[in-house]
């Protein structure tokens, strides 16, 4: 093993000085010529100012592109002895001498979804006749009491209806300390020691059960390999955004991952799901530190992926992208505001990264990142400054008069230069760079004859027009949203980790306008004064405005699942999702379409507090559950008392989240309302879903 880590290690560093190059000189080279076509007149500091942006950004896409071009080179290669899963078998057969657990953390999701996407997982791996080598838990942060008691209903109906007793278990925390990473640690503290490896879920995850076979193979051909990362695929995606994401997701994803292993090798990123750990170093070397200080920046560590992958380098373990490993799946954000929503919480984790980069024992290409992820809002915050410094500059070109006759002596007048050509070369440069690596991908799947499982040939590149033409109106609107995120954070403003919403309702007009009120604005009166002063400008810049004036309308249109279907019937944005769905996926779109068993009570499964309170069975199963058996101070009795009557003079709607919270949490007063509620007859028995 240490031959192959000296080797890939030192191929590793020769391929990342080569894209330090390939990314560095070109760069500099546009700056050059950036600076050349500025206006003198705007002086050294906004010129100077405007092409150091201009430099950054430009060095920033040149990433990508080197990193599709290289990804486009290994799959037509079609051979990578560097790749983990290489010698790894297609059905490999599991030794019976360890067990791995594949691990759901939750917090307050749709149990329903959650609980099928966990049934698919396990008979899938019992078709290949794998499952007896897994164990599955569900670690249940949710702090909302309707959805604690859905997934407890959720987990002992799997259990029984799949025979999965012993081997599905169920933990709900009553704290949420630090979030999914604390969730993990939890677990590692509680049953780490019996098991070698653990597979991370995310609550919308799906794999196929020969693929976590060849995880687990692949760790054990590789000792030192710490973190195996596969590129999940987006599947079940509805609305018209999500099936965008999709579609790109698809068709671009496979060139970008393997380009990022390319460079990256053994020191690639964990991105926190779909991915197996090897749990024995993880437990000894990958526990997160505290930063110090108070704020957005200090405090517990957010976004703990990158950090625990940069851990387990520093321990001397590899951590790998597994880009050629089919059969892992995830869901998109089926809004533009869940998408925004959520990129405020990931800004903040990201940005939180800065106080690590120069962290002893850490390796150079997991600084680099570090910085990668910071970039990732970083950039658009740099772009939103090169728009107003552009913005400045075509304003200054009005009212500034160009000095033709410079002090002094001189033969002739200094006219201006203007070098049309050199202006054509950098933009079409510079577009190059943003949509080379899309041709690169149909020209990929058009050599392999793929493109029928795109909807065809022409359709394909129909998909990709319309996929470039919403993405270039919804960049300036997730511009200046990453800006104000990354200004806010600065500025020490927290942001709430709340779940994230995986719901295709759509957005509402009324919450778009909320949402997006200033975007228009901004839009609107920073197009019409160009307009005004400068409709040159006004022109170069209206794909920009016109995104944000119309930010609204198209957070609207594209959380719009009748668009989406509308796509579809048309052919476009297909994907082998749409064509050649995969046995996991069709299995899990069944389980969700299948409905719900009639039950004698008529409430929902999203009234978990309810429910607990009046089906003699969910309360039952509650309590068994229950862990507080230590006898109530007398404050404590009396308080309980108090909210429990509260609850049978007004009902359940009444109480608040903490106060079902609080009864849900003591097994003697669950029972005390289980048993008054039971005795209640009239109005008063149908506000908790009784007719007796």
């Amino acid at each position: 093993m240490e031959t192959v880590k000296t080797a890939w290690t030192a191929v590793g560093n020769r391929r990342r000085l080569a894209l330090i190059v390939l990314v560095a000189v070109p760069s500099l080279l546009a700056a050059q010529v950036m600076l050349a076509l500025l206006p003198q007149q705007n002086g050294l500091i906004l010129n100077g100012l405007m092409t150091a942006l201009f430099a950054v950004l430009f060095s920033w896409i040149s990433v990508g592109f080197w990193s599709s071009l290289a990804g486009l080179l290994v799959m037509l290669r079609g051979y990578d002895r560097f790749a983990v899963t290489g010698g790894v078998p297609e059905r490999p057969e599991m030794s019976g001498e360890f067990r791995t657990a594949l691990l759901f953390p939750v917090y307050n999701e749709d149990s329903r979804k959650v609980g099928e996407g966990i049934r698919t997982v396990l008979k899938s791996l019992r078709e290949i006749g794998q499952d007896g080598h897994f164990d599955i838990f569900i670690l249940s942060d949710s702090n909302q009491p309707d959805a604690w008691v859905a997934e407890e209903e959720t987990w002992h109906d799997l259990c029984r209806e799949e025979n999965a007793f012993g081997q599905l278990f169920y933990r709900h925390r009553k704290f949420n300390l630090k979030r999914k990473s604390g969730n993990i640690a939890d677990f590692c503290r509680r049953w780490g020691n019996d098991y070698r490896y653990m597979i991370i879920f995310d609550a919308d995850s799906l794999m196929a059960g020969n693929t976590l076979c060849r995880m687990v193979a692949a760790m054990e051909a590789h000792p030192k390999v710490g973190i195996l990362q596969t590129p999940p695929k987006a599947i079940c995606s509805r609305t018209l955004l999500a099936r965008l994401q999709q579609f790109a997701n698809h068709l671009y994803g496979p060139i970008f991952a393997a380009g990022l292993h390319w460079w990256q090798l053994g020191d690639a990123q964990y991105w926190g799901h779909n991915a197996i750990i090897r749990v024995a170093p993880f437990i000894q070397y990958c526990q997160l530190p505290k930063l110090p200080g108070r704020g957005p920046l200090g405090g517990e560590i957010l976004s703990h992926d990158f950090v625990e992958s940069a851990l387990m380098r520093r321990a001397g373990y590899g951590v790998w992208l597994a880009y050629d490993l089919e059969g892992s799946y995830e869901h998109n954000p089926p809004s533009l505001i869940d998408e925004l929503v959520r990129d405020r919480r990931w800004c903040q984790g990201n940005l939180q990264h800065s106080r690590l980069i120069f962290t002893r024992g850490f390796f150079p290409t997991h600084r680099a990142l570090f910085v990668n992820g910071i970039m990732s809002y970083g950039s658009a915050m740099l772009w939103f400054f090169f728009l107003i410094a552009s913005t400045v500059s075509a304003v200054s070109s009005l009212f500034i008069t160009p000095e033709y006759f410079p002090d002094g002596p001189s033969l002739s007048p200094d006219w201006p230069q203007y070098f049309p050509t050199w202006a054509l070369t950098l933009l079409s440069g510079t577009l190059g760079l943003l949509l080379l690596p899309k041709l690169l991908a149909i020209l990929l799947i058009t050599f392999r004859g793929g493109s029928q499982a795109y909807g065809g040939f022409i359709r394909l590149n129909l998909s990709v027009l319309l996929e470039v033409a919403v993405s270039t109106f919804l960049a300036p609107v997730r511009m200046i949203f990453h800006s104000f995120f990354v200004i806010t954070t600065l500025l020490g403003i927290k942001v709430a980790w709340n779940a994230q919403n995986r719901d295709d309702s759509g957005t509402r007009w009324g919450e778009a306008f909320r949402f997006h009120w200033w975007g228009t604005l901004l839009g609107l009166v920073w197009g019409l004064l160009m307009f005004l002063v400068n409709p040159g400008f006004f022109i170069w810049l209206s794909p920009v405005v016109v995104g944000l004036a119309l930010s609204a309308p198209l957070s609207v249109w594209t959380s719009r699942l009748s668009l989406g279907r509308l796509a579809t019937s048309l052919g476009l944005l297909l994907t082998k999702m749409d064509t050649e769905p995969p046995e996991v996926v069709r299995e899990f779109q069944d389980n969700l379409a299948h409905p719900i068993a009639a039950k004698p009570f008529p409430l929902s499964l999203d009234q978990g507090f309810v429910r607990a309170v009046v089906i003699p069975r969910v309360f039952a199963l509650h309590s068994a559950l229950a862990k507080n058996r230590r006898r109530n101070p007398a404050w404590k009795v009396a308080a309980l008392e108090k909210i429990i009557n509260k609850a049978m003079e007004c009902g359940p709607r009444a109480l608040s989240a903490k106060e079902k919270t609080a009864l849900l949490n003591d097994p003697e007063s669950l029972r005390t309302l289980h048993r008054e509620v039971w005795n209640l007859d009239g109005e008063k028995a149908a506000l908790w879903g009784l007719k007796l």
